[in-house]
């Protein structure tokens, strides 16, 4: 009777320790806090996530496929990459600048794209709608507050450019004292740092999957490719504990041939230009907003 109560209350006390992971996955996903050193005496020390060498900080912008394919509709599901592909290019329509509403749309169609996933994407796909509101919220603040200073016909002057784009946006929270280089704020440069991050992660792990298989014919996984992407982007800014709790995810993604019918594709060959068109427009959005908030010295807000 009695080792039949501690089994039970083992089994209870497990329970609640898989509630208490999935709420502190639930609250956490964007980066936060800065990656501590592997030496620390309170954190265990797992190789897999040793930082690795990041990505050239100003990537060249390659020129795109010399006859990019055409993109069909797919039926009966919320992403569709062509209309992820049009947002990319129209937030490129300015030279030197990302277009700041094109670009969340963009993010309307990479949450669709998460979201398609499974339920434990989701977990990381809710913060992450939640600084697209939010920077959506601000700009519409804005909007608002240059109305009533000017009138409603009247769309020039410094405030409403601030709605316009990355940079105007970048430019006028700075003016305006609005972003806190010691402390964490809620203005929309480092919001938009948070959604930067996670934009190269989406894009690595979509580089995997147009990839080839390897010398003895296999495809590396969506986990797999998930997982790397992850160590590079957005691992070196978590926690330990969520780097941890990431693992769930990535164990639950499914198969490479869920990703290629996300792009109405039949096979891999076929994918692998759809994927690649994809691919090199978020190249060009993630380097140039790069390097818009380098010029600011804005990689690395609290």
């Amino acid at each position: 009777m009695v080792s039949l109560t501690r089994m039970t209350l083992l089994r209870l006390l497990l329970l609640a320790a898989m509630l208490a992971l999935l709420l502190f996955i639930s609250s956490l996903w964007l980066p936060q806090t800065g990656l501590t050193d592997c030496g620390d005496s309170w954190q265990p020390c797992l190789t897999f996530f040793r930082r690795k060498p990041e990505p050239p900080l100003f990537p060249v912008e390659a020129e795109p496929p010399e006859a990019p394919p055409l993109m069909e509709e797919c039926p009966g599901q919320s992403f569709q990459a062509r209309h992820l592909l049009a947002y990319l290019k129209s937030s490129m329509a300015n030279a030197d600048d990302v277009m700041l509403e094109p670009y969340l749309q963009s993010w309307d169609q990479l949450l669709n794209f998460m979201e398609s996933l499974g339920t434990m994407v989701t977990f990381f796909s809710d913060k992450v709608k939640e600084k697209v509101v939010l920077i959506r919220e601000l700009s519409l603040k804005r909007d608002l507050e240059a109305h009533g200073k000017r009138g409603p016909d009247d769309n020039s002057g410094p405030q409403r450019e601030a709605l316009r784009s990355i940079r105007s946006m970048v430019e006028a929270e700075l003016k305006e004292g609005v972003v806190d280089f010691s402390r964490r704020t809620e203005s929309g440069c480092r919001t938009l740092l948070r959604l930067h991050r996670s934009l190269l992660w989406l894009k690595l792990m979509l580089e995997g999957l147009a990839e080839g298989p390897d010398s003895d014919g296999q495809y590396r996984t969506p986990g797999e490719l998930s997982r790397a992407a992850y160590m590079v982007a957005l691992a070196p800014h978590h926690p330990w504990f969520l780097r941890q709790a990431a693992e769930f995810v990535f164990l639950a993604l499914p198969d490479r041939r869920f990703f290629l019918r996300l792009v109405c594709a039949r096979s891999q060959r076929e994918a692998t230009p759809l994927l690649l068109a994809v691919i090199h427009a978020l190249e060009l959005v993630h380097s140039r907003t790069q390097r818009i908030l380098a010029e600011h010295g804005m990689l690395e807000l609290p």
